[in-house]
């Protein structure tokens, strides 16, 4: 959780550098996202699968996926209620399906939720709540800078996810993870579709 910050200041600089910037202006909101959460509609559950055992690391991980999940959804519904861009709405049902499975996890394995509210921008660890605080302020900006944030989210999303699944052989958790991972990459292209159609649109006028 140490490299949470660094990480998530590195993906944003990342994507600024390969989109450039662009001022805010009009945009289309009314994007047609049935096909992403199709697509997004992965085996999540693993209330069926065998118990096996559970590293102290593996117990870190959920914990952080719990919570990371939780900043996506609510980053989501936040922008995609101030901006009206259907992207964002339509990826929090995803992001909510994401917590549900790591829970689902964490009730397989008797394990407390780190989670004490569900409250929308509430998180009981200090570097999450910061974290969400700083993902808030950006996409508050501009629409631009909106989605932004989103590639952001999911880039970071992945990272941490690939992490997992480089140490994690529980096999019920690299199920999740796995599927995870799949549609983070779904909304990281949903979101690069997005700024490429923002960006379009403000230089054509």
């Amino acid at each position: 959780m140490k490299t949470l910050f660094v990480n998530f200041i590195v993906i944003s600089f990342s994507v600024s550098l390969l989109l450039g910037c662009k001022p805010d202006s009009n945009i289309v909101t009314s994007e047609n996202q049935s096909g992403l959460l199709q697509s997004d509609k992965t085996n999540l559950n693993a209330s069926n699968l065998a118990v096996y055992d559970l590293s102290k690391d593996e117990l870190d991980g959920l914990v952080h996926m719990r919570m990371e999940e939780k900043i996506a959804r609510d980053v989501y519904t936040v922008l995609g209620n101030k901006w009206n861009k259907q992207v964002f709405l339509n990826i929090k049902i995803s992001e909510q399906s994401h917590m549900d499975a790591v829970k689902s996890l964490l009730d397989k394995y008797n394990l407390p939720d780190p989670l004490t509210t569900d409250e929308i921008g509430v998180f009981p660890d200090q570097e999450f709540q910061t974290l969400y605080d700083k993902l808030i302020l950006q996409g508050n900006e501009s629409v631009y800078n909106a989605l932004l944030v989103g590639v952001a989210i999911e880039e970071l999303d992945i990272k941490d996810l690939e992490n997992q699944l480089s140490f994690v052989d529980n096999p019920d958790i690299r199920n999740v993870y796995t599927n995870l991972k799949a549609a983070s990459l779904n909304h990281l292209s949903a979101f690069k579709n997005n700024i490429t159609k923002y960006v379009d649109g403000s230089t054509s006028k």
